[in-house]
Parts: structure tokens; sequence; C-alpha cells
């Protein structure tokens, strides 16, 4: 009796099996999912921008440092300004935490309680930009995060007292 259902069995395997692999991809068949500029191959989530396109640069006294900014509407209306030319930010300490000084100007605000690590870039208020160099947690706007650098090679850098920050695409 067992016999007679082993041939069933075998066939349902079979055409199991075929199925399952006639998705898989075949040699030749292959597209990339991700082109050569780093954005999605099919199109989809096409609707962040390009790294590139998120990168800032903040010189102070006779260094560069490269930031990463993240992406919401605080972020889009300071590239918005960066586009048209660099900003200068004169700053000061502020709580043994932190840089800060003014825009000069509104940008939106997109705030969520953030415990801030050395390196973080915050829009305090909407007119603040602050350069975080010790950790503190409050309601801010994340703008980005330098990257690359340690607590300290971020402390000398910005040194004590007031610095000027220059901000640029």
């Amino acid at each position: 009796m067992f016999n007679k259902y082993v041939p069933i069995f075998i066939l349902l395997f079979v055409i199991s099996a075929t199925v399952c692999c006639a998705g898989g991809n075949q040699q030749g068949n292959t597209k990339p999912t991700v082109s050569e500029d780093g954005t999605p191959a099919d199109g989809v989530g096409n609707n962040t921008e390009k790294t590139g396109d998120n990168i800032m640069y903040l010189h102070i006294n006779n260094t560069t440092l490269t930031a990463t900014l993240v992406e919401n509407s605080s972020t889009k209306a300071l590239k918005e300004l960066l586009a048209k030319g660099s900003i200068k930010i004169e700053m000061s300490d502020y709580g043994n935490m932190e840089k800060v000084g003014s825009f000069g100007t509104t940008l939106p605000t997109n705030d969520e309680r953030i415990t801030t690590d050395p390196g973080d870039l915050i829009l305090y208020q909407g007119n603040s930009f602050v350069i975080y160099y010790a950790p503190n947690t409050w309601s801010f706007t994340r703008l980005g995060k330098i990257n690359n650098i340690t607590q300290e090679e971020l402390k000398k850098t910005l040194g004590n007292g007031n610095v000027t920050v220059t901000l640029s695409k």
C-alpha cells in the first residue's frame, strides 16, 4: 500500500521544487539592486537624496571637518541656505558640553528627545546651531554628525572660549 504512494510523493516533490526555484535568479538574468552611484537600480526608494548631497563642511580655524546631514525639513532648509553661499557662525561655549551660535535666520524644527554624542550637530529653537562635544539630553532637532572625530580631537579643534565656524557645501 505504501509503495503505490511513493511515485505521487516524488511527483509532488519535483513539481514543488520546480515552482520554488522558478522565481530565483538564473545566470544571465540578474540585475543589480544598487546602481553605480549608490541609488536603487529598480527606482524604489529614490525619495532620499544621494549621500554626497548630505555632506557639509565645517571650517574651524585651520581645520576642515566633514559632517553627514540627516534627512529632514531642517536640513533641507539648511542645504538651501548653503547653496547660496557659506554660513559664518560666531560660537561660544555653553554648559561645558557645546558650542552654540545663531544662524541669523529661523529654520523649520523637527524636535525629538535626543541624548547627544560628541560631534552631533543640532538645531536649537529653530535658530541656533550647536556642536556638541559632551552628552546632553533634551528636545532638539538633529541636523547631522561630524564624521571620524573623537571627543578629544573635537574639543581641541573647537578650543576654549569663542570660535568662528564656517559651514559650506
